[in-house]
């Protein structure tokens, strides 16, 4: 028996030491100390967003139209730039044009801050002025403008403009009759058309035009003296107020009978009543005239033409196109067969 209890008590011991091998903790050991290393400090970036170019353009100095430049022209480069929307944004910290296709060199041009306008559009930066290469070629030249935040995140527009070095003529001369009119007398709503070979900058006639319906004032001269005929009649254009014409050079109307005077003299349109208006459209110059002011038994008054005649604009250099090219003073002749005008 006693042999039988030692080996049960054995067995028991074993058992238990088993069992106490089993629920061992799987935690074998503890810190109690740490170590700390700056290299593996992980910072989120605040801004990963680009800011974003939303428009861009270039524009000669003059002013006007858009998208066009000259070789040796003066130009600034416009854009707009959305706000930064990185969260939290880190702002805009710089603008640049690349233009060196336009300005030799010139591949990182700093944008200032606006508010700024130009043919009617608001562009929140802008260039200073810069000038086009003094020989280039004409066609379309491409640009790109870049913006930059200060976490360094930048996107960039591309844009295109018109190199144009070819001045603007004159191309044709025309005049219509109202309807119901008398042909060969000038009067009320006929119209003196002018067409240029390109568009033309409608401030470059009158500061501040759009080209939208104007007021003017339309003369007819009399070149003759006593009645001897010694210069056909003129078509000149001036401003609303009377004072000053216009710089669209003359139209010779091919005829010396549509005005008549003692001493040569004027006839004027749209000066009192119903005004004169200019209205351009494209490459056309339109005037139709207003009520008719003659100036009295001894003065200059309107007359029926008695035949046909042909019309000769002479123009002057003053107005220019949308690339600030200066008008070509070449004449123009009225196309078609010869006519009474109006």
């Amino acid at each position: 028996m006693s042999r039988v209890r030692a080996l049960n008590a054995v067995l028991v011991v074993a058992t238990t030491a088993a069992l106490a091998l089993v629920v061992v903790p799987v935690t074998l050991a503890a810190f109690t100390a740490r170590a700390e290393s700056s290299g593996n400090v992980v910072v989120a970036a605040n801004d990963f967003r680009a800011p974003q170019v939303t428009a861009a353009v270039i524009a000669k100095g003059v002013g006007g139209a858009a998208g066009f430049v000259k070789q040796g022209g003066e130009y600034f480069v416009y854009a707009n730039v959305a706000a930064d929307t990185g969260n939290p944004a880190s702002g805009i910290a710089t603008v640049q044009a690349n233009v060196a296709t336009v300005t030799t060199g010139a591949t990182a041009v700093t944008l200032s801050a606006g508010p700024f306008s130009v043919d009617g559009v608001s562009y929140g930066y802008r260039s200073a002025a810069l000038s086009a290469n003094a020989v280039l070629a004409e066609g379309n030249k491409a640009f790109t403008v870049t913006a930059t935040d200060n976490a360094l995140n930048a996107s960039s527009l591309g844009g295109s403009v018109t190199v144009d070095n070819t001045s603007p003529k004159a191309s044709d001369v025309q005049t219509t009759n109202v309807a119901a009119g008398t042909n060969g007398l000038a009067e009320q709503g006929d119209t003196l058309v002018l067409s240029f070979s390109e568009p033309i900058e409608p401030a470059s006639v009158l500061a501040g035009w759009n080209g939208s319906a104007t007021n003017v004032t339309v003369r007819i001269v009399d070149n003759s003296l006593l009645g001897l005929g010694l210069g056909n009649d003129v078509v000149q254009i001036f401003n609303s107020a009377n004072t000053a014409a216009l710089p669209l050079g003359a139209v010779d109307l091919g005829r010396t009978d549509y005005v008549t005077g003692l001493v040569g003299g004027i006839v004027k349109f749209g000066a009192t009543g119903t005004r004169s208006t200019m209205t351009m459209s494209a490459n056309t110059l339109t005037v139709v005239l207003g009520t008719y002011e003659g100036e009295g038994l001894l003065g200059s008054n309107r007359m029926t033409a008695a035949g046909n005649g042909t019309a000769v604009w002479t123009p002057i250099a003053t107005p220019y196109d949308r690339a600030a090219n200066a008008m070509s003073t070449a004449a123009a002749t009225e196309s078609g067969p010869a006519d009474r005008e109006f």
